[in-house]
């Protein structure tokens, strides 16, 4: 068995599509798009024909979208922002968020809170979502952000935004919403208008597409300040030259991953529905992280956690036998503390420490899903061997 990939949530090897534009960008259009010759001219082009393509497909207008360097700028960007932007304004200084955001939001919204701002951070059910009634409650005269992920990067739980967007501007019409949308394209619905928000997040790794290069939408009208100063890129919204050949990629990826989105997540959810009904009858004391009910999962994700087993020696194992995997977030990989997100759920500590995630991508193949439902039951139980007494 060659390499087997499954930690598509993390990153995704770019396709070779991708790959090809962005060399032709290096290679014949490398200019400066600030300056005023020729080459800068021919990069400045690239740019405004991305930003038009990836408008296009957000059904937004191009001037409401800013290029960064990743999802995490792009977060920083949206929230602070909007927090400095909307406290300018004398509209308040409390933001609502949920506890299972990425570290790029809850680090945001916790440095915010050192400098003046107040902060509410919601609890989800044991499948990993907010419930209305409580963000109801937590939305008041002066709150001015709410920030949600649409996508859990762990457990793959989809959130409510819309609704949550309803009910939060029905509380407070000043409010701004933001969504960090990372791991829902290609997965789910990620326009702006079908979502109703103010503010997307999106990056360009999680899509096939190259490494530091983001996405982050502004409706027009929103209040927001800019986040990187410098020099007067991107309509002076961020300092920096542009990253030409990324931005090229992104915007080809991004056309790439919205086609026949339908048909493979049909194909990969088939793949993952084995993991997510097989495992439990084949492995004992398995306990399922997220939701069960496909409709509120994304599609490529599995999680879940096995009673009695260290979860980095499930995922060392596996890595031995040619599998890649993960035990959460990429992002908090030899942290010791567990999951955020786990803990959230209501997961105790120790069964939180024995995570597995396996999320899938378009190359998955039933054979390899095959390999790991041969290969995982004699994993877990030599594992659970080797420490009997680890409950």
């Amino acid at each position: 068995m060659n390499r087997v990939y499954l930690d598509h949530a993390a990153t995704t090897k770019p396709d070779q599509r991708v790959l090809e534009a962005m060399l032709a960008v290096y290679k014949e259009d490398w200019g400066n798009p600030s300056s005023i010759y020729l080459e800068g001219q021919q990069a400045r082009r690239w740019i405004d024909q991305s930003r038009d393509r990836c408008a296009a497909l957000l059904e937004v207008e191009s001037d409401e979208l800013l290029f960064t360097s990743g999802g995490t700028e792009s977060d920083n960007a949206a929230i602070r922002g909007v927090a400095f932007a909307q406290r300018e304004l004398g509209l308040g200084t409390h933001i609502v968020t949920s506890q299972i955001e990425h570290h790029a939001v809850l680090h945001a919204v916790e440095q915010l809170e050192k400098e003046g701002f107040e902060a509410t951070y919601l609890p989800v059910d044991e499948q990993g979502i907010i419930q209305m009634d409580t963000l109801a409650d937590s939305i008041r005269e002066d709150t001015i952000l709410l920030s949600l992920m649409l996508a859990n990067n762990e457990v793959g739980s989809l959130q409510p935004v819309q609704n949550a967007a309803e009910v939060a501007r029905e509380k407070n019409p000043h409010i701004v919403i933001h969504s960090d949308a990372v791991q829902g394209v290609g997965a789910v619905d990620i326009r702006p208008s079908v979502l109703n928000v103010d503010l997307l997040t999106l990056a360009g790794h999680k899509f096939y597409g190259p490494k530091g290069i983001g996405l982050l939408y502004i409706r027009q009208g929103t209040p927001w300040e800019p986040f990187v100063l410098g020099g007067g890129q991107e309509k002076e919204r961020r300092g920096g030259t542009e990253n030409v050949a990324g931005i090229v990629g992104f915007a080809v990826a991004f056309d790439l991953a919205l086609r026949e989105v339908e048909k493979k997540n049909t194909e990969i959810q088939k793949l993952r529905n084995r993991l997510l009904y097989e495992i439990p009858e084949l492995v004992p004391d398995t306990v399922i992280t997220g939701p069960v009910d496909p409709a509120l999962r994304l599609p490529n994700n599995f999680s879940c956690c096995f009673r009695n087993v260290e979860g980095e020696s499930v995922l060392l194992s596996l890595d031995m036998i040619e599998v890649a995997a993960s035990s959460g977030s990429a992002c908090t990989t030899g942290a010791l503390e567990p999951s955020h997100v786990l803990t959230a759920m209501g997961v105790d500590n120790d069964l939180a420490h024995s995570s597995l995630r396996l999320t899938l991508g378009n190359e998955t193949t039933n054979d390899e899903i095959e390999y790991i439902l041969e290969k995982l039951p004699s994993i877990i139980e030599r594992l659970r061997a080797l420490a009997p007494d680890l409950s």
